[in-house]
């Protein structure tokens, strides 16, 4: 029963981020990614630290550990965020979902410049494959990009600061719980949007009229996409290898095109796909363990 809730939990986190993306789409037609994300941000942080409080778990940042804090949130929440959705803005919903996928492919190539962990067959050739299905999904038979560079380059902006924050974030790991240092690099995230936002978004904000459609997309980005998809995930990691966990993650891109066909019509032509493919096929391929070429010799044997 237990196993059967946390993998629950897993396939609903996967599934809000997956639609966190179209969501994203609706919202910004009306308003900028900078004002999308700091709202999104604003009402998660409510709901992350009443969590925090009402479960028993609110954790207060060592003064020796908030430039950690900080380093972290300058990169996730802050460079991630802009990456992601300013990429957003101009690459299709599918098309993003999939370049972010890529995440845990170029994480242990980094993982060994900085903390010299080592790579294995498996490393390389995901990242081979990931990379070529990344080529067909944004190139055309042509060679010309299908997808804006701009775009392109925000995405990858977003993939890069994702994994240094991982790299940071596996120090602050060994002293706090999850869900607070999500909370609280959001909270100072905020506080790194927030002068961009005065200055860029503070005088249209007000005259905006958002669609009913655009403010529940909004809501459903605070709530499901930005805290409850976070708490259900590390429920699954307190329960769940952090190998098997990421398994998990390969759906994100798959239920990001499954809802842009159908909220935004998206189309997918048949080099698209084969693309997709592939580069699930690469990030789940990345993952693996050396360890399975042993098990394989052994039952050879």
């Amino acid at each position: 029963m237990q196993k059967s809730v946390v993998h629950i939990a897993a396939f609903f986190a996967m599934l809000f981020w997956g639609i966190s993306y179209v969501w994203s789409k609706v919202v910004f037609e009306f308003y900028t990614p900078l004002t999308t994300i700091f709202i999104r941000l604003l009402i998660s942080i409510v709901l992350l630290f009443l969590f925090l409080y009402l479960t028993g778990r609110f954790e207060k940042i060592r003064r020796s550990d908030f430039w950690l804090f900080a380093l972290g949130a300058f990169f996730n929440p802050f460079l991630y965020f802009i990456g992601e959705s300013h990429g957003l803005q101009r690459v299709s919903a599918s098309v993003s979902a999939f370049i972010v996928s890529t995440i845990p492919v170029f994480t242990p190539f980094l993982a060994y410049w900085f903390l010299r962990e080592k790579l294995n067959v498996f490393n390389l050739l995901g990242l081979i494959i990931s990379f070529g299905g990344v080529l067909l999904i944004i190139i055309r038979p042509d060679l010309s990009l299908a997808a804006s560079p701009l775009g392109i380059s925000l995405l990858f902006l977003a993939v890069f600061s994702a994994i240094i924050y991982a790299i940071i974030l596996k120090k602050l790991l060994v002293k706090y719980r999850p869900v607070s240092i999500i909370a609280w690099q959001e909270l100072i995230g905020v506080l790194f949007f927030l002068p961009l936002v005065l200055y860029f978004d503070w005088g249209t904000f007000w005259v905006i009229k958002p669609s009913a459609n655009a403010l529940v997309s909004l809501l459903m980005l605070g709530v499901l996409a930005s805290a409850v998809s976070y708490v259900l995930y590390t429920f699954v990691l307190q329960h769940m290898a952090v190998s098997k966990a990421n398994i998990y993650v390969n759906l994100i891109p798959v239920f990001a095109a499954l809802t842009s066909f159908v909220v935004l019509g998206e189309v997918f032509t048949p080099l698209k796909i084969a693309g997709m493919f592939l580069v699930i096929f690469g990030v789940v391929l990345s993952q693996m363990n050396a360890l399975v070429f042993k098990q394989l010799k052994k039952q050879s044997r």
